[in-house]
């Protein structure tokens, strides 16, 4: 048989359980609460930003007599016809610029043919020319022209010299300094 000590500690053991499933029930129910308040903003949020999009849908509508009198009398607007549009890329080509009466034909997609190593000594003879003026345009070669490293260190080195307060010592070479000896000598005997 169970005492009353046993008996008061089951009891409260037992109020101590309801207490606790009481408050683990009432926290989901907090917690689906929260979640249909969160989804409420959310639907209310969106009809908000639905309601603004209408109304300026329905301000742009009401306007459009006013943006008719303003394309026609201020910016002369008008949809575009259907002579407008190009048919192809062909057209379109056309609408650029004239070429010039020496430019080179137009460039054209690379085929293999067999005549083509006959056709590229052909090339490299002929000149190079702008294919908008026709003009003869002239490419530098890296072998005509000096590095461009080599550019700068003789501009910088003649600056260096002209800009130095040291000139140099005209010293002339044993060969050439033993000639005018040499006459001397002649000349004195």
């Amino acid at each position: 048989m169970m005492t009353s000590t046993q008996a008061r500690s089951l009891g409260w053991a037992a109020v101590l359980a309801i207490c606790l499933a009481a408050v683990v029930v009432l926290s989901f129910k907090v917690h689906a609460v929260r979640s249909e308040v969160l989804l409420a903003e959310r639907q209310l949020i969106a009809l908000q930003r639905e309601t603004l999009l209408l109304e300026t849908e329905f301000e742009t509508r009401a306007s459009q007599r006013q943006l008719a009198e303003w394309n026609a009398v201020e910016f002369g607007y008008e949809a575009p016809r259907a002579g407008q549009f190009l048919d192809g890329e062909r057209q379109l080509a056309s609408l650029g610029e004239v070429r010039g009466p020496d430019a080179p034909a137009p460039i054209r997609l690379a085929s293999a043919d067999a005549g083509a190593d006959a056709a590229r000594a052909a090339a490299a003879d002929a000149p190079m020319r702008s294919p908008v003026s026709g003009e003869k345009v002239t490419l530098a070669s890296a072998a005509s022209e000096k590095d461009a490293g080599a550019v700068f260190a003789d501009a910088f080195g003649d600056f260096l010299i002209e800009a130095s307060p040291i000139r140099p010592a005209r010293a002339e070479t044993p060969a050439r300094a033993g000639k005018p000896a040499a006459a001397a000598k002649g000349t004195g005997e």
